[in-house]
């Protein structure tokens, strides 16, 4: 193992041969500066330095040991840079995963201003919705909607998603307004993945029941089946948020809406956070608050 002691204290003396000129660039006194030193020559059992009252000059010895020593400070020296930069300008491999849906809507498009920022920033990204392995496969981070499952990740919360329950004007005026969660079961309710609707009722969590006769994985195919009238459905604000706004779709049921959701970055626990995973962390922070 190399012992770095002396080693900053030699190089000062060997390149303005002078112990009291080292001492000051070094911001130590001349005593230490000589102490480090002897002991260097001690440890090497080398002399590195002619020493008299009026001059210090370097061996032979001192000059081959100077020239080594000079090119693993300079190595250092690039390390820290390298460091720094990475710091101040995020560069190399980044590697994240997204749901699809809102990876594409929401996600993507952040990240490519993040690369605009950042051009030296090499990302890929994998949108899916099924949830990866992110030690096992290699990705610094991942985003992850809804409650989270417990797990070794860390966790940090981004924005938040409100679910929707809504319908077409045209729809309400055909078939009637529901006014209660039991009144669903009397209309055509557009299904997702799950058979059930996510209430809160009196303060405490509801799954309800729905059946229509429309099943489907796409929150778009979803969405377009309630802009035309086909039934009632529940999404997250990013899919139907423009429409209720343009009144294209009508909220219902607000009373038992539940508490929104979390949108999370999870990453490694056991993996530290470089600055790069952790300024596209702030740029999302900022951009979904």
């Amino acid at each position: 193992m190399f012992i770095w002691e002396g080693v900053s204290e030699f190089v000062a003396v060997a390149e303005v041969e002078s112990f009291t000129v080292a001492a000051k660039r070094l911001g130590i006194s001349t005593a230490q500066v000589s102490r480090q030193v002897s002991a260097l020559e001690t440890r090497l059992s080398t002399k590195l330095f002619y020493r008299t009252t009026r001059k210090v000059s370097v061996t032979e010895a001192g000059q081959i040991y100077y020239q080594h020593c000079r090119q693993v400070l300079d190595g250092l020296e690039e390390a820290e840079r390298t460091i720094t930069n990475l710091q101040l300008a995020p560069r190399g491999k980044l590697r994240l995963t997204a749901p699809v849906t809102y990876g594409e809507k929401t996600i993507a498009p952040l990240v490519n201003d993040f690369v605009l920022r950042y051009p030296e920033l090499e990302v890929q990204m994998k949108l899916t919705n099924q949830k990866l392995d992110l030690v096992a496969e290699g990705y610094d981070l991942a985003i992850r909607l809804g409650k989270l499952e417990d797990s070794s990740m860390m966790a940090r919360r981004l924005s938040s998603r409100t679910q929707y329950v809504c319908a077409s004007a045209h729809y309400l005026s055909t078939y009637g307004v529901p006014h209660s969660l039991s009144e669903l079961e009397q209309h055509n309710c557009l299904q997702g993945n799950l058979d059930y609707w996510r209430f809160q009722e009196q303060g405490k969590p509801r799954n309800v029941r729905v059946k229509g006769n429309i099943r489907c994985d796409s929150g778009w195919a979803l969405l377009d089946a309630a802009l035309k009238g086909i039934g009632i459905v529940q999404l997250p604000d990013y899919y139907v948020q423009p429409a209720l706004d343009s009144g294209q779709l009508i909220s219902l049921l607000e009373h038992y809406q539940e508490p929104d959701d979390g949108i999370w970055a999870l990453y490694p626990h056991n993996r530290h956070l470089s600055p790069k995973v952790r300024m596209l962390l702030d740029f999302f922070s900022e951009a979904l608050s």
